[in-house]
Parts: C-alpha cells; sequence; structure tokens
C-alpha cells in the first residue's frame, strides 16, 4: 500500500484522483451497452464527484475507448471472420459491415453539424433527468407494441433499409440520457428484429459510431492533457471501462435471453424522476 501511496505520489496523483478514474470507467463501461445512457450516467458521477471541467470531459471521451475495445474483444471472431479465407463469408461480412455504415451515416452527419451546440447547451442534468424519463416511456411503448412478434434471427437478415431506420433512432442519442444503445435497439425492434439481434447489432454498430466520435472528441480536445500525471489517471479509466464493459456485455446478453427490457425502462424513469427532484433542491 504505501509503494502504491508513494508512486501516485512521485507521478503527482492522488489516491482520491485515482479513485474517481476508477468509479467513471466502471461507470463507463457498464452503462455504456445497456439501455439506460453512459453519457447520463458519467455527467452525474462527475458531478457528484466533484470531477469536472475541460479535462474531466476529455477523460470520459478517452475511456469510451477501453468500451469499445471490449467488444472489439468479446466478438473478435465475428468481427474479423472475413480475413479467415472464405470467399463467401468475407463477402457476406463485408455486405454486413456496409450495412453498418448505412445506419453509422445519420449520426455522423447531424452530429458532426450540431456538436458544438449539444456540448454547450445539451450537457445538462435537466436535460438527462427528461431524456431518461422520456426514453423509459417510450422502451415502454415499444415493448407494448412488438409483444415479442420480431421476426429477425441473424445479423446478415438485417437489409439496408432496416439497417438506415435504426441508424436514424442512433440519431436521437445525441441529446445526452437517450442512450445510444438504448435507442439502437428499440429501433431494432420497431424493425422486427429479435431481442439478441438487435442487442448485438448496437454493439456492432457501437465501434465506428463511437470511434468516430470519441477521436474527434480527442483531436479537439488534445490540449486538455498534459504531464504523466494525466497519462495515468486516462489509463486506469481506460482499463477500468475495458474489464466492466466486458463483464456488462456478457450479464446483459444472458438476461436479454429470458427477460424483456421493461426493467431497465422503470430504470430510466424511477432515475430520472430522483435526477429532477435533485436538480430542482440544488444538489446537483
Amino acid at each position: 500500500m504505501m509503494r502504491l501511496v508513494s508512486f501516485f505520489t512521485h507521478m503527482d496523483i492522488s489516491l482520491l484522483e485515482a479513485g474517481k478514474a476508477v468509479i467513471l470507467g466502471v461507470v463507463e463501461g457498464v452503462t455504456e451497452f445497456l439501455p439506460i445512457s453512459s453519457t447520463g450516467h458519467l455527467i452525474v458521477a462527475g458531478d457528484i464527484l466533484h470531477f469536472t471541467g475541460e479535462k474531466a470531459k476529455v477523460f470520459e471521451v478517452f475511456i469510451q475507448l477501453g468500451a469499445i475495445l471490449s467488444v472489439v474483444w468479446l466478438y473478435r471472431k465475428k468481427i474479423f471472420d472475413f480475413s479467415q479465407g472464405d470467399a463467401s463469408l468475407a463477402a457476406g461480412w463485408m455486405t454486413f459491415w456496409t450495412k453498418v455504415f448505412v445506419s453509422f451515416l445519420p449520426a455522423a452527419v447531424i452530429g458532426l453539424l450540431f456538436h458544438s451546440y449539444i456540448k454547450e447547451h445539451l450537457f445538462t442534468v435537466e436535460t438527462v433527468a427528461l431524456a431518461l424519463i422520456g426514453g423509459g416511456i417510450v422502451i415502454l411503448g415499444v415493448e407494448a407494441y412488438v409483444k415479442e412478434k420480431a421476426k429477425g434471427g441473424s445479423l446478415h437478415q438485417i437489409h439496408h433499409m432496416q439497417a438506415f431506420w435504426i441508424g436514424m433512432a442512433q440519431v436521437l442519442a445525441l441529446v445526452p440520457g437517450v442512450s445510444r444503445s438504448g435507442a439502437t435497439i428499440m429501433g431494432g425492434l420497431l424493425q422486427k428484429l429479435d431481442r439478441k439481434t438487435a442487442t448485438e447489432y448496437s454493439f456492432f454498430l457501437a465501434i465506428p459510431t463511437m470511434l468516430a466520435a470519441t477521436l474527434f472528441d480527442l483531436v479537439k480536445s488534445r490540449g486538455a492533457i498534459s504531464g504523466g500525471g494525466d497519462v495515468i489517471i486516462f489509463g486506469i479509466g481506460f482499463v477500468f471501462a475495458f474489464l466492466s464493459g466486458m463483464v456488462a456485455i456478457k450479464t446483459f446478453m444472458r438476461f436479454i435471453s429470458t427477460h424483456s427490457f421493461k426493467g431497465f425502462a422503470w430504470y430510466r424513469i424511477i432515475f430520472g424522476t430522483l435526477l429532477l427532484c435533485a436538480a430542482s433542491a440544488q444538489i446537483l
């Protein structure tokens, strides 16, 4: 323990800062792929931990790379199947990735156009709270509408028009608190995909979407990182986002095999209501 304290002291890092990095890394990894909004939870967690400011925003963006890596690692066999030498398999997966690109484009274009406005005006506790509540209500509505009548049972059966509408659903996730995974999974259910297929497609769509958004933000904010201390803190958050992301994905896939998304909807509504009360009382 003394050696750990000595190391952090030498790197001009306090154990408190390292602890905050661990907590935020876990929050990112756990919430990124669940339909409950990782951005919303990070905003709230950052306020509670008094981890705010430009450097905190860059940190929250950077640790998303850890979450992305957890998807790539867990689905590496499917992602890289096209490189195994089977021409027909390669063609099928190239076609699949063109569909992912179709889904990626709407949010990429609109996000690029309105990036600055969203960052300046929508990253608030009140926005997150309202989006959580609204998203919860939408999930309940979608669950009532689909009623287990989904058709699709394979990622390869998704066609380009389905991919486009899932991409349009992802645009809603530009609002903090909506949840990228929640929007894309609900979009998939509305396109008659079953829960497993809609969720896995959301994971694959996360790779280009999160990678592009993360790199864009990091390039714009590259001046906010300075010194070895920042590198260590960012690294801690990255590692814990990666590890917790793998656990969350595996647990989530087992959960949805026997459960609906209604529990997440009620969590969103309750959490969002509590946030609104906290914001009104100026606690957050």
